[in-house]
């Protein structure tokens, strides 16, 4: 495993944005660990996290994309950081756009705030945690209403690896239905592989206990494997 990715997992737990015990997600599965990318909540740590993310869409895209996309809410401080974090490690000047809620009827009018998208950008969605895949169905065509720009792929902080409304992940089937490359920073094989028995902070974050429930977890939503 890439050595950022093991600093971005122990990054995500001295931020409290990943927590082990017992939650409901968005999809309404009781789960033993939540990623909120809502912690986040300094100018020092989303300048990390915006490296993060720059890191893993360079990964997955190079020098390709022209415009970070950042769905309301939590998307648009996450594309707006990674826009930095573009700029800053790779000198690529890369816009960022984000779609309001409400359609604005005043001043600047519109759904978007941000870089106006143009028929010759090349767009990469930057998202938190995919779990369902339902927020993309609300990004998609909000782009596409806007012309002929290509999406070329999403990236989340943290793939989930559990089934979206298949048997497949929920990136896989975003990738096969819309046919754009999805990525991660990390995913929870890579976090549960680092963290299992092993100290952060002087607290050993998932021992035995914890590793059954989570192995329990994936028997039940798990993904099948590509």
């Amino acid at each position: 495993m890439e050595q950022y990715k093991q600093e971005f997992i122990e990054f995500m737990i001295s931020c409290e944005v990943l927590k082990f015990g017992d939650f409901v997600t968005k999809s309404g599965r009781k789960t033993p660990f939540f990623v909120n990318t809502g912690f986040y909540r300094t100018g020092t740590q989303l300048k990390q996290l915006g490296a993060y993310y720059a890191r893993a869409i360079h990964a997955a895209f190079g020098e390709e994309a022209t415009l970070l996309f950042g769905p309301a809410y939590k998307g648009i401080p996450l594309c707006v950081a990674a826009s930095i974090g573009m700029s800053e490690l790779y000198e690529q000047e890369v816009g960022y756009v984000a779609n309001r809620k409400e359609v604005k009827d005043h001043g600047d009018k519109g759904i978007l705030l941000g870089a106006p998208i143009k028929d010759s950008d090349k767009i990469v969605i930057v998202e938190d945690v995919t779990t369902a895949g339902t927020s993309i169905e609300e990004t998609m065509p909000i782009i596409k209403a806007q012309g002929n720009a290509e999406v070329l792929g999403l990236v989340v902080s943290v793939d989930r690896c559990e089934r979206g409304k298949g048997k497949k992940s929920a990136l896989s089937e975003i990738s096969e239905r819309y046919g754009i490359k999805t990525t991660a920073i990390v995913t929870m094989k890579e976090v549960i592989e680092h963290l299992y028995r092993r100290e952060v902070n002087g607290k050993v974050i998932i021992d035995d206990a914890l590793m059954e429930r989570i192995d329990a977890y994936y028997r039940e939503y798990g993904a099948e494997e590509d």
